[in-house]
C-alpha cells in the first residue's frame, strides 16, 4: 500500500553536541582571546579539532542540531557560515559532507562586562565571574543552532534579559551571614540566563517544532555561598515554568512578550544543562528533575552508549553519560505532544571500533558528546 504524501509521516532527528569551539580551548592554558581565535580557525578549514567534530556531525548526521560553546560571532560569513562551508561541506574522515542551509544564532550573556563585583573578591573587574555570564570577551562559550528545516525567524523568543529577581521564589544566594550575595543595584539588574534560553520555531513540512534551547551555567567554580549551583538550578527551572501554564505568566521574553509555550505545542528541549537527571555531579539536581519528570516530556528512551559504559565499567549509569569527565549533563527531549519518539543514541565508539579516535581524548574534539533522538511527527 502507498501512503498519500499528504498523509506520509516525517521523521527527523535532533542533536545537540558542546563543541568547546571558545578561544580558551585554543590557547595556552590560562591565556584569554578572543572570538578573533575561532574566526581564523573556521577560515582555513583544517584545524584538526574542528575537523574531527564535523566528522562526528557527519556520521550522526541530525536535521536539527544545537552546538553549545561555539562562541558568538556578529559576521555570519566569519563565523557559523564559515563552519558549514570550511568544514561541514567537506568531507572529513571518511564521512560524507553535510549542509545546513539555516542557522540561527544571537548574543549571550556570557563575557557581557557587569560593573558590579558580582563573586565578592573586592574587585569589579568586569571579566569572567564579573560579567553577567562566566567569560572573558562578549559572546564566549555562545549557541547555535543548525537546521535542514526553514526556521521562523520573526517568531523566535529569546530570554536573555529575563531579570533572575522576577522570577516568583526565586532559590536565594546568601552570605555566611545570611544576607543577600549580590548587592541591591547588581541584583536588580542581573539576568537569570547566564547565556541565553531561545524557543526557536522550525517548520518541517508545513508543522511547527519549537527548539528550546539553552546552556546553563556549570554548579561549580563558586564558593560555600553555591551561586553558580543556585543559578544553574534556576535557569532549568525556567523551562519547566516555561512549560506550565498556571505558572509561566510571569515569563517575558526580551521583545516583553509574556507567557510560555502553547500546551498543544510540539518542542524539543536540547542543551547542555550541566545537571544529572541521574543523581550525579555537583548541580542541585531538583532543578533538572522537574523538567525531566516535567508531565509534556518524553523521557521513556533516554539516549546511551558502548563507549560510555565501557568508559566507566563500575558505574550502572554509565551508559547514560554524555561527558568524558563521567556524568549526563545533555539532553534532547521531545514533547508527548506530535511526536513519537522513536529511537535515541550518544556518539561515543568503544575503543575497538574504527571510529574511535574521534573521542579518544579532550584533544581529539570534545570533552562531550553529541546526543541524538529520532522522532516522528504525528499528525495534528
Amino acid at each position: 500500500m502507498i501512503i498519500p504524501t499528504a498523509m506520509a509521516q516525517t521523521q527527523l532527528k535532533v542533536a545537540t553536541f558542546n563543541v568547546s569551539m571558545e578561544a580558551g580551548n585554543y590557547l595556552p592554558r590560562g591565556e584569554q582571546g578572543d572570538s578573533q581565535v575561532l574566526i581564523d580557525i573556521l577560515a582555513n578549514g583544517e584545524h584538526p579539532q574542528v575537523k574531527n567534530i564535523a566528522a562526528i556531525i557527519q556520521q550522526v548526521r541530525p536535521d536539527i542540531l544545537l552546538l553549545n560553546e561555539f562562541d558568538y560571532i556578529e559576521d555570519p560569513k566569519l563565523g557559523i557560515k564559515a563552519f558549514i562551508k570550511n568544514y561541514l561541506n567537506q568531507a572529513q574522515a571518511g564521512s560524507e559532507a553535510i549542509n545546513y542551509p539555516y542557522y540561527y544564532y544571537s548574543t549571550v550573556n556570557t563575557g557581557q562586562p557587569s560593573p558590579y563585583d558580582l563573586d565578592n573578591d573586592g574587585n569589579a573587574s568586569g571579566v569572567g565571574a564579573d560579567a553577567w555570564g562566566y567569560g572573558f570577551y562578549p559572546g564566549q562559550y555562545g549557541m547555535v543552532l543548525l537546521s535542514r528545516y526553514p526556521i521562523d525567524t520573526a517568531k523566535v523568543r529569546t530570554f536573555q534579559q529575563f531579570k533572575w529577581r522576577d522570577m516568583p521564589d526565586f532559590m536565594p544566594t546568601r552570605k555566611a551571614d545570611g544576607s543577600p550575595w549580590y548587592s541591591k543595584d547588581a541584583w536588580a539588574e542581573m539576568p537569570l540566563s547566564s547565556k541565553s534560553h531561545w524557543d526557536i520555531p522550525v517548520d518541517i513540512n508545513g508543522k511547527t517544532v519549537h527548539i528550546l534551547a539553552s546552556h546553563p551555567t556549570p554548579p561549580v567554580f563558586d564558593g560555600e555561598e553555591n551561586r553558580n549551583g543556585i543559578r544553574n538550578h534556576d535557569e532549568i527551572r525556567l523551562w519547566a515554568d516555561y512549560l506550565t501554564p498556571q505558572k509561566a505568566a510571569y515569563i517575558y521574553d526580551d521583545n516583553g512578550e509574556k507567557g510560555g509555550l502553547a500546551e498543544n505545542a510540539r518542542f524539543i528541549m536540547l542543551g547542555d544543562q550541566n545537571a544529572s537527571a541521574d543523581n550525579e555531579g555537583n548541580a542541585l539536581n531538583s532543578g533538572i528533575a522537574m523538567l525531566y519528570n516535567h508531565p509534556r516530556i518524553n523521557n521513556s528512551m533516554p539516549p546511551a552508549s558502548l563507549g560510555g559504559a565501557e568508559h566507566t565499567p563500575d558505574n550502572p549509569k554509565a551508559a547514560f553519560h554524555t561527558a568524558e569527565w563521567r556524568m549526563r549533563a545533555d539532553y534532547v527531549l521531545p514533547s508527548k505532544a506530535g511526536l513519537v519518539l522513536k529511537d535515541s543514541g550518544v556518539f561515543w565508539p568503544v575503543k575497538a571500533d574504527p571510529l574511535y579516535p574521534l573521542v579518544g581524548s579532550r584533544g581529539v574534539s570534545s570533552d562531550h558528546r553529541l546526543v541524538w533522538v529520532t522522532v516522528e511527527l504525528s499528525a495534528d
